[in-house]
């Protein structure tokens, strides 16, 4: 059964209508693996050499003024070819380092590797602690400061999360995940959540600040908050069989879009961002894995020309959001001291 995402009520963090979009660069920066693999998860998988490729997002960044947010997992930040460059960024003020778990590569070792337990908030709550707390003090080591922000590795949010990121000194939490639904193969379910920041946990002093996923188009504006139930409709077997949610896409009816260069066009990305700009959203967080940096690693991106195409996908959509929507880049902790200075709104 899947857990619950965030037991303990939400508060609304919302950026008034009058003010600027924001936009966070947020990359999942982690060990190299076979993500088709049957037996994708495996401890031996440790390979960083994708982190060799990482200045070519950052060269990018620098170029449009955008402080990302590289969260790396415990396998980027025990090896030389994967720390020294977040470290030599962050002290140049050029990008933030924060954690990011993968618990089948993260000390302590002492749980069973399988699909379920690949999301670290399923993990008994001292162990999810406990590999939280080693990755922290390893960021602090080999970066040379302790990070404040955290997106748990595969979405994987728990029951638990919350209390152990208050109490190891995180302030943000980027693991959310909109309109998806993770519940499959032991997951959380994202479905119904909504792409505004939060205020949760212990006193409401921790800020979520989800991936930016909605469902769109006509069918999603009738259904409403319904249109997760009528997107897994049209997604059972029979339904995909007769090709009915390639036909709804074509139509402009339904289409579950996320704010990412991996799977997604050009189009598809200002066609989520303009619907969610009409809904009233004002904070996007644009992201990736660092591992589609080299062709090969992921399903994304196979050749050279298509890491051209990745990286050209990435700088045209950022610089449409900066210039023709004049959008602003910000850092979480940025967006979080910003919005400590507005009124906290409603229980979600």
């Amino acid at each position: 059964m899947a857990f619950p995402f965030h037991p303990h009520p939400r508060v609304t963090a919302a950026l008034p209508a009058s003010e600027r979009p924001r936009l966070l660069v947020v990359i999942d920066t982690e060990e190299e693996f076979d993500w088709e693999a049957a037996q994708a998860f495996d401890r031996a998988n440790t390979s960083v050499e994708a982190m060799r490729d990482a200045h070519k997002a950052q060269a990018l960044f620098d170029e449009l003024g955008i402080v990302p947010t590289w969260v790396a997992d415990f396998p980027v930040v025990s090896q030389p070819a994967g720390y020294e460059p977040l470290r030599a960024w962050q002290e140049e003020g050029r990008a933030v380092v924060g954690a990011h778990l993968h618990p089948w590569v993260s000390p302590p070792h002492d749980e069973e590797v399988n699909a379920r337990n690949s999301y670290p908030g399923n993990l008994p709550a001292a162990l999810e602690r406990a590999k939280l707390e080693r990755l922290r003090d390893e960021i602090e080591l080999r970066i040379g400061r302790r990070p404040t922000v955290y997106k748990a590795g595969r979405y994987g949010f728990g029951p638990h999360t919350a209390s152990a990121l208050a109490e190891l000194g995180f302030e943000v939490d980027l693991s959310g995940c909109p309109a998806f639904d993770h519940s499959g193969d032991g997951g959380p379910d994202y479905a119904k959540l909504a792409p505004e920041p939060y205020w949760f946990g212990p006193g409401n002093e921790l800020l979520g600040i989800p991936t930016t996923g909605a469902f769109v188009g006509w069918l999603a504006g009738l259904a409403g908050k319904g249109a997760p139930d009528v997107h897994r409709f049209v997604q059972a077997p029979a339904l995909r069989t007769a090709r009915l949610p390639g036909i709804l896409s074509r139509l402009g009816a339904l289409e579950r879009l996320m704010l990412t260069p991996e799977g997604y066009t050009g189009e598809h990305l200002r066609r989520l961002t303009r619907t969610l700009l009409s809904r009233g959203l004002r904070t996007f967080t644009f992201s990736f894995h660092s591992s589609s940096l080299r062709p090969g690693c992921t399903p994304y991106v196979r050749s050279a020309s298509e890491l051209d195409a990745f990286l050209h996908m990435s700088r045209e959509y950022l610089s449409w959001f900066l210039t023709e929507l004049g959008g602003v880049a910000t850092t979480p902790l940025e967006l979080r001291d910003h919005l400590r200075t507005l009124p906290k709104e409603r229980a979600a």
